[in-house]
């Protein structure tokens, strides 16, 4: 039993490890959306839990044998691995409730579907478009996240890709998101100042790397 698993269990948690996809050096924690979706869930429930990188290109053989065939993100809970990141989330929720950890599932229906097409392909997005001959102009939002003052699951999901989407498409192509979209900035610039995200985000240079071919066959 490792120190770890040792201090957990005295302290009456849950032995939780999540294993994150490495950075370019093998150590850090690299580009992988699902990765801190799942790092930032862990942060915001104030569990005790590990956080170990996994270098894909040479998986230690221990790894493998503690899930056959699967990629990071995992996670083992008191042992136990689970691997699908949707079925991780749902656990996660439900062992880790209130009143002991907060409840991180929005309230507001739309909140749950917010992003979902983000990386889709132009057309093929599954979300509705706002009809711009609509009477009356649409109520700006005053949520600071998607469901209202706090992070939520929604966040976790949707917060991860818009980074991605922010740090690449300044580097490749010399864009920024308009300054006109004063709700996305307000959203970004809020998440920005919460360490649960912050603190989960790889290095701009991690992104950066892992879009490199991608930039290259769309020029």
């Amino acid at each position: 039993m490792s120190w770890f698993e040792i201090a957990t269990k005295k302290l009456g948690f849950p032995t939780i490890e999540l294993f994150v996809k490495a950075g370019s050096d093998g150590e850090s924690i690299g580009n992988c959306p699902f990765s801190q979706r799942l790092f930032m869930i862990l942060w915001l429930k104030g569990v005790i839990f590990n956080v170990t990188t996994v270098d894909l290109k040479r998986k230690p053989a221990d790894l493998q044998e503690l899930a056959p065939g699967a990629n990071p993100p995992f996670v083992t809970f008191n042992g136990e691995v689970k691997v699908d990141v949707n079925m991780i989330e749902e656990f996660l929720e439900e062992e880790l409730r209130p009143p002991r950890y907060p409840r991180l599932a929005p309230r507001h229906t739309e909140a749950h579907t917010a992003g979902n097409d983000i990386f889709a392909n132009p057309g093929e997005g599954s979300s509705e478009e706002i009809d711009a001959d609509a009477a009356g102009d649409l109520p700006e939002s005053t949520r600071s996240f998607l469901d209202g003052p706090h992070l939520t699951l929604a966040d976790c999901n949707l917060l991860p890709k818009l980074h991605i989407i922010k740090v690449v498409a300044r580097k490749y192509r010399g864009l920024e998101i308009p300054a006109e979209m004063t709700g996305v900035w307000r959203y970004l610039n809020n998440a920005y100042r919460q360490e649960e995200f912050t603190g989960t985000c790889p290095a701009e240079r991690e992104v950066e790397f892992a879009y490199l071919d991608v930039a290259k066959r769309i020029k």
